[in-house]
């Protein structure tokens, strides 16, 4: 195994981390809680 493939599995692994936190980000399970915290700046005391 040379640097080439070393490289390879670094892209691919930091390709498929990324497809994961767009996954993650969109589900729909997620909304209220982002929706909570998208308001918590505009939150009154």
């Amino acid at each position: 195994m040379d640097i080439i493939d070393v490289r390879s599995l670094f892209t691919v692994a930091c390709l498929c981390v990324f497809v994961g936190i767009v996954v993650w980000a969109y589900a729909r399970s997620n909304k209220a809680q982002f929706e909570e915290a998208a308001q918590l700046p505009l939150a009154e005391d």
